[in-house]
């Protein structure tokens, strides 16, 4: 079964399965906010938590967490997912810009690049507040993204790149990742056409799977005043997760804030 290309694409998150299975063995962050949530010593938020790829790690683990997620599917993914000898968390559909619980937490954290999803400043900013005024006393933000190198947002427009492949987890059939990319470099936002290619066993197409996804880039400085103009007293901008000072052009950025 092919798309019809003439037919306006669903978002990425709309295939919650296609999602989970894609992402099924990937442990990018896992480890750490697993320990950041264990170190929490109070209730966690996981804010974009989608299928639960951090989420259920932190609840196996014994962590007092939360799911939050804009995507219905997603998170009728995750229940599907949850361990059964544990209480089901809560989880509640919200865009996180404006969340609005009646609980606060120890740590937040918005793993695997979702805060990007915010795609202007104002949304960016009702994001962080959202989440300060969510924090208890001397509780934390965390977040993940990547630093706008020129070798990411320098790239020809709508070059087509094979991003992996993984077998399928039933048919065993090879599968191939494809994104590509538009970039809007005034108002900093990269916009996706993904593509999941089924091969058969002779190696030929057997299905197609398109979607779209648009994250907008920030660099260090911006990030630093968004977290001031946020009521964020102090934070710490890295290049990884173990805490690699941010001093040159980097894939990564990670921004922990107090």
């Amino acid at each position: 079964m092919h798309e019809n290309e003439d037919q306006p694409l669903p978002s990425t998150f709309d295939d919650a399965d296609l999602y989970d299975m894609l992402l099924d063995k990937c442990d990018y962050g896992v480890e750490f906010y697993s320990r950041l949530a264990q170190e929490a010593h109070g209730p966690v938020l996981d804010v974009a938590c989608g299928t639960g790829r951090i989420l259920i790690p932190c609840l196996r683990a014994g962590v007092d967490i939360e799911g939050l997620d804009y995507s219905s599917a997603m998170l009728n993914q995750l229940r599907k997912k949850l361990p059964a000898d544990r209480s089901p968390p809560r989880l509640t559909q919200s865009d996180m810009s404006r969340f609005q619980l009646d609980r606060k937490f120890a740590l937040i954290m918005i793993p695997f690049n979702a805060f990007g999803h915010n795609l202007t400043q104002e949304a960016q900013l009702n994001c962080l507040r959202t989440c300060r005024e969510h924090l208890l006393p001397g509780g934390s933000l965390a977040f993940d993204g990547y630093f706008p190198s020129l070798e990411i947002i320098g790239a020809a427009q709508g070059t087509r790149v094979l991003e992996g492949e993984i077998p399928h987890r039933e048919s065993g059939r090879t599968l191939r990742m494809y994104d590509t990319r538009r970039f809007d470099r005034v108002n900093q936002i990269q916009h996706s056409i993904n593509e999941v290619e089924v091969l058969d066993a002779e190696g030929n197409l057997c299905e197609r799977r398109r979607s779209t996804s648009s994250i907008r880039w920030i660099y260090k400085g911006e990030m630093g005043l968004l977290l001031q103009l946020s009521g964020f007293r102090r934070w710490e901008i890295s290049a990884d997760f173990a805490g690699t000072p941010l001093e040159r052009e980097s894939d990564g950025m990670v921004v922990r804030a107090w």
